[in-house]
């Protein structure tokens, strides 16, 4: 029987933890991108190489989209693309913390069709095929049914600020973990009731974790309310709102039209 392409993401985010786990706590190399892109390091490089030629070989007829790897144009006339980042969370990576993932997604006509999210230290797997549900570690992952008040939702302080809210920040409680992937997840488990940025965010750092978020019952758009729409030409999205419908209706209700629509 063919390998799917969920059970194909799923197995090269185990590939890519056990690759990352040999570099993770162990001072690898770290370069800065140019303009200000952020860092890089040995164990992002590595990944990448490994991904690039286990999931091309596989499925030569995709494109490519991945963090790590420049960018071209054929992706644009392909039916199906790998949008990948081999560790989202770069950054919490060289800190030693845990919350860093591999994050995988196929898309197809703009849409994420299957995906896989991997956090190697906690040992959680995430995965979803466009209308089959979303899974953790094998588990139905299911979001919650907050409302607005008192809700948890994840995201940097600035998406908070009392100015881009109509009449004032809502009754929230803000929390905050690095990788946007696992920010995603963490909603689709249920163990926080939203996620949002503001800012324009790489298709690569959200593709995978929007379809489990949506899978596990979850509405995500952008600010504005509008779909998500993957494989532009300039693989960027102009942020993301993810929550379950009723939190979800609340907080895209109350931003500002400009915070929506920077």
């Amino acid at each position: 029987m063919p390998v799917t392409d969920q059970a194909l993401l799923v197995a090269a985010a185990r590939a890519s933890g056990e690759i990352a786990k040999e570099f993770f706590q162990k001072s690898p190399g770290v370069t800065d991108k140019p303009d200000g892109a952020g860092p890089v390091t040995e164990a992002d490089l590595a990944v990448n190489t490994m991904l690039e030629r286990m999931l091309r070989a596989a499925r030569p007829d995709y494109g490519w989209l991945s963090e790590e790897t420049e960018d071209s144009d054929a992706r644009l006339t392909t039916q199906r693309q790998f949008v990948i980042d081999p560790i989202d969370g770069t950054r919490a990576f060289i800190e030693g913390s845990k919350d860093w993932a591999h994050s995988l997604a196929v898309v197809e006509d703009g849409q994420v069709v299957a995906a896989a999210v991997y956090m190697p230290i906690r040992d959680l797997m995430f995965a979803a095929s466009l209308g089959a549900g979303a899974t953790v570690n094998d588990q139905p992952a299911r979001v919650t049914r907050a409302g607005l008040d008192g809700a948890t939702v994840l995201g940097a302080k600035p998406n908070f600020d009392p100015r881009l809210w109509q009449g004032g920040t809502p009754p929230i409680k803000r929390v905050f973990r690095s990788s946007l992937a696992y920010r995603l997840c963490l909603v689709a488990q249920g163990r926080f009731d939203g996620m949002m940025t503001l800012r324009p965010s790489w298709e690569w750092d959200i593709a995978a974790g929007a379809l489990i978020a949506t899978e596990a019952g979850g509405r995500v758009t952008d600010p504005a309310g509008q779909p998500l729409q993957f494989n532009n030409p300039h693989p960027q999205v102009p942020g993301v709102m993810a929550a379950g419908p009723e939190l979800h209706e609340g907080l895209t209700r109350r931003l500002e039209p400009q915070a929506a629509n920077p």
